[in-house]
């Protein structure tokens, strides 16, 4: 994992994060708008069952079944109390270097964090197929 390589600062950018609200099912008289959405730090991150998935770049947080009174910063605020973005009291671009480093490696502990609980999903899910295949031997159920 590169400290700052391209794509994992592209996020940081309001315009960018505004970008990946196409097809978002909320767009005026309503609270959670893809402006307001992107300003509480979060991508639109569509799948074929729920189109209005939304993810924090920055804590990775997904949230859907969102209304349209809902507030995003809210609700951020809500779900992800430990999120560096959402507490930042001050916009991105107008941090210094080092303010700026030490947000980003908060970020990159986050995501290490996802990657291993996902891994370890994955390994539990191993070993209780493993399991019950062992299970099946020992009972002479080949």
């Amino acid at each position: 994992m590169e400290l700052l390589s391209k794509d994992s600062i592209k996020m940081y950018s309001y315009e960018n994060r505004l970008k990946t609200f196409e097809g978002w099912p909320f767009e005026e008289n309503c609270s959670c708008t893809p402006d307001n959405m992107a300003k509480a730090g979060f991508i639109h991150t569509p799948s074929d069952n729920c189109p209005d998935i939304a993810m924090c770049f920055f804590c990775l947080k997904e949230l859907e079944g969102w209304e349209p009174d809902d507030d995003p910063e809210k609700e951020h605020k809500s779900h992800s109390a430990a999120c560096q973005f959402i507490a930042l009291k001050k916009k991105v671009e107008e941090l210094n270097v080092e303010e700026f480093l030490k947000l980003h490696r908060e970020k990159q502990k986050f995501q290490i964090i996802k990657s291993s609980k996902d891994d370890f999903t994955k390994f539990e899910g191993a070993v209780k197929q493993r399991r019950a295949e062992l299970i099946k031997t020992a009972k002479g159920e080949e």
